[in-house]
């Protein structure tokens, strides 16, 4: 099968470089790369499979410049909320794509261990049965492929992880020990799944790979780049300071910020969330962790 990838940062690349086990793949970006299949947007945009590998907080502006509806099947390679709107990624995609040709890849996956061929294992989460079992036919031996319909769960999933990552990272900074980061993670996969609740999601993709999964790796390595935002932010480094070291984007940082809008608009609780918003616009962490610490 020829398959088309849009977004050639280390996650783009490393699907790209995965796929082509079994299919040929054409890979683009904004900007030209050194890489093999390297081919110009509009002969990537002809093809009948893509996966769309860009952030979450440039897809909605892509979109609207570039894309061409032609019946494509299109697999959503990212994790995000739109900061400035609170939407969900499928939302986004709506006017662009039917539900029916859409999916969404979801689980615990550092585009350097697939980029080694190392054992993986992720969710595509579609309404169409069909389109899902495409896409996970086209993976390569070394990834294990799942099948959901829970996208709402997989979006939420996906997106919240990236912000408990961030926690997960100032409470390591802080030296605050072992037995903060196991209680931090654990409320943050509760937390993640009661808002998940609130847009309908299922119990149990929280407790699955795009849950759990995907938060505990997230939340537990310097390979992460939320991670190490966290790091940065436990340190008192600016967010400037932090891009600028990390070189390339942080979901989570966008996520947060879009989930303190839906939070006061929806007057939601969610204190893990709520804090990482804080420390972004400048509070110190300690105070955060005191009044994390004193809530009930």
């Amino acid at each position: 099968m020829k398959i088309g990838v849009i977004g050639a940062g280390k996650w783009g690349s490393a699907l790209a470089f995965a796929l082509s086990e079994k299919n040929e793949v054409l890979i683009t970006s904004r900007t030209k790369r050194d890489l093999p299949n390297f081919v110009i947007l509009e002969e990537i945009l002809r093809l009948d499979y893509l996966v769309i590998a860009i952030p979450a907080q440039q897809v909605a502006g892509w979109l609207e410049k570039n894309f061409v509806n032609r019946g494509q099947k299109v697999l959503v390679a990212a994790k995000g909320i739109e900061a400035c709107t609170g939407r969900f990624l499928n939302e986004i995609y709506a006017p662009y794509v039917s539900e029916e040709n859409i999916s969404f890849l979801s689980g615990p996956s550092f585009a350097t261990e697939v980029m080694k061929s190392l054992p993986t294992a992720l969710v595509i989460n579609a309404r169409s049965k069909e389109t899902a079992s495409e896409f996970a036919a086209f993976f390569p031996s070394f990834i294990k492929t799942y099948i959901s319909d829970d996208i709402a769960g997989a979006e939420v999933a996906g997106a919240y992880k990236n912000v408990i990552a961030i926690a997960a990272g100032i409470c390591e900074g802080l030296g605050l020990g072992k037995n903060a980061a196991a209680s931090l993670i654990s409320r943050g996969l509760v937390e993640m799944a009661r808002f998940g609740e609130h847009y309908g999601a299922k119990p149990e993709t929280f407790l699955g790979l795009s849950g759990a999964g995907d938060l505990f790796l997230t939340a537990s390595s310097t390979m992460s780049r939320n991670f190490r935002v966290g790091l940065g932010l436990a340190k008192r480094e600016s967010q400037k300071e932090i891009l600028a070291q990390l070189g390339e984007v942080a979901e989570g940082i966008g996520t947060a910020y879009a989930l303190y809008g839906i939070m006061e608009k929806e007057k939601l609780y969610l204190p893990i969330a709520h804090e990482v918003y804080e420390i972004l616009e400048g509070k110190i962490p300690h105070h955060s962790l005191r009044d994390l610490l004193g809530q009930q």
